[in-house]
């Protein structure tokens, strides 16, 4: 089986790094909520947040000959060191058709987003374990329910919940949150809560709450349900973002937008991720498709956070 021309590898290169750079996983979308991608030029860096500096009220009146007033927003808190990941995705000759050199760029494709999906599923876990972890954050910003506070207990008030959230982020940010990330069981949990359905209709025969109707009653811009799940050899199929409720606020990234107000980012090398040249293993008979990324997630602003533990238990 003959090998691809430089000319061919570099095509078939550029084009599959484009398709690894414009795809999305269906079900690993939470990390790009609330930890949206920033690209760095150096693989070490300083991560910037923000305190309340940035929303302090500043005299900027002048008198003739005095200096001018200067405010700066945004700090170094710490240093990021980007984590490399690389897999590679397998197409077996066998699949091609016999007079086929090289596999066409609809198998290529499918190779890389099936390396993508795995490395998504990857990332969006490292996001749950930072966002989940109670350590993050301190009192204000984070509550356990229990009992009869479970969203799945009838007298519960997740209205409760949700606005003590909201006014921590606020009164720590002068921001209120624009994104609410639940898991599974917590989406349920408030789709079907009396309290919630009272709201939303009357009727005898009501149906659960939708996402849109559910973003419209809680004020909340954008509500996204952690579908994304891992298989433990002992508990087979688990949650990643289990039954915990989170609210964020968080901006679109950007490098001009990196030292504003933010939950998270995630520092991502530039140009990543990246498709090598496809070679050909000989041993198994198949074309390899290299994927390499390079990132690491930051909680850069807890207090733009509110964790709720345990919404949807039961």
């Amino acid at each position: 089986m003959p090998q691809m021309t430089p000319g061919e590898a570099a095509v078939i290169d550029l084009i599959l790094t484009s398709v690894a750079r414009g795809y999305g996983s269906p079900n690993a979308k939470i990390a790009d909520v609330l930890f949206p991608r920033v690209s760095v030029d150096s693989r070490s860096g300083k991560i910037l947040s923000f305190g309340p500096d940035s929303f302090r009220l500043v005299n900027s009146a002048r008198a003739p000959g005095t200096n001018t007033k200067r405010v700066q927003f945004g700090y170094a808190s710490g240093n990021y060191g980007l984590v490399d990941h690389r897999l590679e995705g397998l197409v077996p000759v066998e699949t091609e058709e016999e007079a086929q050199v090289v596999p066409g760029i609809d198998l290529g494709s499918h190779a890389v987003n099936t390396v993508q999906d795995v490395m998504a599923n990857e990332r969006e876990k490292i996001a749950a374990d930072l966002a989940r972890n109670a350590a993050n954050y301190d009192a204000q910003h984070k509550e356990a329910l229990s009992g009869s506070d479970f969203w799945t207990a009838s007298t519960s008030n997740p209205f409760d919940q949700i606005n003590e959230g909201r006014e921590a982020i606020r009164k720590s940010t002068g921001k209120k949150p624009n994104s609410l990330v639940l898991g599974p069981t917590a989406l349920l949990a408030l789709r079907n809560h009396p309290k919630v359905m009272d709201r939303v209709s009357i009727a005898a025969d009501r149906v659960p709450a939708t996402l849109e109707q559910l973003q419209r009653l809680l004020e909340i811009e954008r509500i996204v349900e952690g579908e994304a799940t891992y298989y433990d050899d002992k508990l087979g199929f688990v949650d990643m973002w289990g039954d915990d409720a989170i609210l964020a606020f968080t901006t679109p990234a950007a490098m001009q937008q990196r030292g504003s107000p933010n939950y998270g980012y995630t520092y991502q090398l530039k140009d990543r991720p990246m498709v090598e040249a496809p070679y050909m293993d000989r041993n198994a008979n198949s074309w390899i498709y290299p994927v390499s990324d390079a990132y690491q997630p930051a909680l850069v602003g807890a207090t733009a956070g509110y964790l709720i533990q345990n919404a949807g238990k039961k």
